[in-house]
């Protein structure tokens, strides 16, 4: 399958120029089961992004625009009286898909952005009592803007640690941007693009990642990482267990990416920031506070 990587790899970096590493990110958290939370500013990509996966993996795919008068239902779906038959009948809402993708987030109210919390963790959702499941693969790529922009409100902690990663892609650097504005343009260039792989060369990618060796040795590093944020007095919370969790399948992804058999610290260390960096609030805390957090892994000893 490192053929098929290499192939959806080399695909993305044609459409999204010079996000070789936000890229190499962005199939970690793919191939590692998880979910991905692009926050940046408008126009730097976010949603071209979130397409150009879509479109090459030919992944079952829905997106949705949250808005601050958007409701649960227009996210999960909802029963729906038939007349003629009298009886209720399931309407889906756009979660029922392989490849999720909420544009702007943070611009739900609170109530909408819950919706996702079962799908997320548990790849099911709950509807007037009954349980629907989710495809499989399920993979919710969600772009927030700055939370210093008009009309947001903030992600809760329980949403913030259901996204696997939080990536920013930033500003093209100035070579690359000249090349994006000289360059035909990505979206349509995207529409000659086709899928370099399916559903089910991703299932597959995911189950020889999570076959991918960690060592107990590793572990109690990422334990120590872990413990650190807790007793260091520097966060308001420290990461949790499902974060510990995140850091492993992101490294055995990020090694199996490296045609690695095993988990490296050098590995925890490379996805480290993009783990943790969202799940931990600073004391000193200020609005769009994104600092990084790879400081503590000068603290902490392999």
């Amino acid at each position: 399958m490192q053929d098929t990587v290499s192939q959806l790899r080399s695909a993305l970096n044609r459409i999204i120029v010079g996000k070789e590493e936000h890229i190499e990110l962005l199939l970690c958290c793919l191939f590692s089961g998880g979910h991905l939370l692009l926050e940046d500013r408008p126009g730097t990509g976010k949603t071209l992004l979130s397409s150009a996966l879509a479109v090459l993996t030919g992944l079952d795919y829905k997106r949705i625009q949250c808005t601050n008068d958007m409701m649960p239902s227009d996210v999960l779906g909802t029963r729906v009286y038939d007349l003629k038959s009298q009886e209720f009948h399931m309407h889906k809402g756009p979660v029922f898909c392989q490849l999720l993708h909420a544009d702007e987030i943070n611009r739900a109210t609170p109530k909408t952005q819950s919706a996702l919390l079962e799908a997320m963790a548990e790849h099911q959702v709950t509807i007037d009592g009954d349980t629907f499941h989710l495809p499989n693969p399920f993979f919710v790529v969600a772009t927030q803007n700055p939370s210093t922009h008009q009309g947001t409100f903030p992600l809760p902690e329980a949403q913030l640690d259901r996204f696997t990663l939080r990536l920013s892609l930033g500003y093209a650097e100035a070579d690359s941007e000249a090349q994006i504005l000289f360059g035909t343009n990505p979206k349509q260039q995207l529409q000659q693009e086709t899928a370099v792989c399916n559903t089910d060369d991703i299932l597959k990618i995911q189950q020889q990642v999570a076959s991918v060796h960690v060592s107990e040795t590793l572990c109690k590093y990422v334990q120590k990482l872990l413990q650190y944020t807790r007793d260091c007095g520097e966060f308001e919370d420290g990461l949790s267990t499902r974060a510990g969790q995140a850091l492993i399948q992101t490294a055995r992804a990020k090694a199996y990416l490296n045609q690695e058999d095993f988990v490296l610290p050098i590995h925890i260390q490379d996805v480290f920031d993009a783990v943790a960096s969202h799940r931990l609030v600073h004391k000193n805390y200020v609005a769009n506070n994104t600092s990084s957090t790879n400081h503590i892994l000068e603290k902490v000893a392999v």
